[in-house]
């Protein structure tokens, strides 16, 4: 009894495409043929090939299959390295399921970077754009501060940030600002990394600013952007009259 090329890819669930291919590149031995000159495959080649196609289902390159074949050290290598990645292949597919759930659950944290979800509901959408911007330019650090940051519990003055109108008046704004320096200036303490585009940045500096300052005009009325800039002033200022105090100390 003897098979066709195409009887014997039928038994191995494969093609006879593939078949020939192996034949061409010498991972199947080529069988002898019948008198009227068609090739007679045995048990052996099916054996040979589902052999292959075991392999190569397990994610082994036909390059490698006569490696792994030997048994020796290379081929557990080999073995060891496939494992390794299909183990990080696993945990990006949980990954990617987590934060499906998180989507399907709660659609506003597709506005959202990885691992920030859960902070969707606690969030205004002109932040959570803002979040997801500056996320393309934050190296894994900074992200993670700006992470932590994030979970602590909202300013009593957030809100009214958030909802200031474009026609705010200056008296509201300015005290707007001093409440929130106060914050600014504790955060920028406990996560120092987040206090200069230079350092917690991945990108170059000025392409950081450019995002940021994009996304700032785009997500923030005319309003918010003075309180940002009364803030950044306050600041200034203060560490200008520490650092003015200090050297009249010395």
């Amino acid at each position: 009894m003897a098979w066709s090329t195409r009887q014997l890819a039928e038994l191995a669930g494969t093609t006879t495409k593939t078949v020939r291919h192996y034949h061409e590149i010498g991972l199947l031995e080529a069988p002898e043929r019948g008198p009227n000159g068609y090739k007679r495959y045995g048990v052996g080649h099916l054996v040979r090939l589902l052999r292959i196609r075991r392999l190569t289902d397990l994610g082994v390159a036909l390059a490698d299959v006569p490696a792994v074949e030997s048994g020796d050290e290379k081929a557990r290598q080999i073995l060891r390295d496939l494992d390794a990645e299909l183990a990080a292949d696993i945990e990006c597919r949980q990954r990617m399921r987590r934060e499906l759930a998180a989507v399907m659950e709660n659609r506003s944290a597709l506005d959202m970077p990885p691992n920030f979800q859960t902070l969707a509901d606690d969030l205004p959408e002109t932040q959570r754009s803002l979040l997801l911007a500056c996320s393309s330019i934050l190296t894994p650090d900074a992200m993670a501060a700006l992470q932590e940051q994030l979970s602590r519990p909202r300013g009593d003055y957030e809100a009214e940030f958030a909802a200031l109108d474009e026609d705010a008046p200056e008296d509201v704004r300015q005290r707007l600002a001093e409440r929130m320096a106060p914050d600014v200036r504790q955060q920028h303490r406990d996560h120092p990394v987040l206090a200069d585009l230079g350092f917690s940045s991945r990108l170059e500096t000025t392409v950081a600013e450019s995002v940021v300052v994009h996304a700032l005009v785009e997500f923030y009325n005319r309003a918010h952007l003075d309180v940002l800039q009364r803030v950044h002033a306050i600041l200034f200022q203060d560490d200008t009259t520490e650092s003015e105090n200090n050297d009249a100390r010395r």
